[in-house]
């Protein structure tokens, strides 16, 4: 996990958090979070995989060191029994005082809670680049081949286990049904280009068996 921390680091000293033992200790925070027992899917493997996309595609942001921040901090708090966007909305809340902790400047906390935030629905406004990268990285897992495809659904329907079958298929159901209704799954269009139909034909095939 040392490199991991690293790219933390970065990010925060990129975004205007001064080095030390503090920027240490909230990077150990998050990724404590992130090891949590009831996480199935969204693991460390997740926001690594987040990290990455966000890295490759770089160039296409406005500020990427605030996206890389909101993506370490975009499922910081997840239970799978909250109700709603309540994970989100508290993801937010904790980016919004760890990194003021750290001594961020205002304007760039409120830019990763706002970031955060979009999480809960993808809907990203059009210009907002920062928006649309953290989005399609962390939308990156619906183009996977089927069978890798396949693993995340089950991940997911690990940490719903508390929920009876046909309820997890009803609203399963509408969340890729939602996801299908989106104007675009990606906003960028060299992600778009290679995902769009890959992501499609997971999300209609999973959606078959559920319904």
């Amino acid at each position: 996990m040392t490199e991991l921390i690293d790219r933390w680091r970065a990010a925060a000293r990129d975004a205007g958090a001064p080095d030390g033992p503090a920027l240490d200790r909230a990077g150990e925070e998050l990724l404590a979070r992130w090891r949590e027992p009831q996480r199935r899917y969204h693991t460390v493997r997740h926001l690594t995989a987040v990290l990455d996309v966000i890295d490759a595609y770089a160039e296409l942001a406005d500020r990427p060191d605030l996206v890389r921040l909101a993506a370490w901090c975009h499922d910081a708090v997840y239970d799978p029994r909250a109700p709603g966007d309540a994970n989100e909305r508290d993801s937010a809340a904790l980016a919004g005082t760890l990194l003021a902790g750290l001594g961020l400047a205002g304007e760039a906390v409120a830019e990763v809670r706002r970031l955060v935030l979009l999480t809960a629905g993808h809907a990203v406004e059009a210009g907002d680049r920062d928006g649309a990268l953290l989005c399609d990285a962390d939308l990156a897992v619906l183009a996977a081949p089927p069978g890798e495809y396949d693993a995340y659904a089950a991940a997911i329907r690990a940490e719903y286990a508390h929920v009876p079958e046909p309820d997890f298929r009803a609203g399963r159901a509408r969340v890729l049904a939602a996801l299908l209704a989106l104007p675009a799954l990606y906003r960028f269009p060299p992600l778009a280009a290679r995902w769009t139909g890959p992501a499609r034909a997971n999300l209609t095939r999973e959606l078959a068996t559920l319904t």
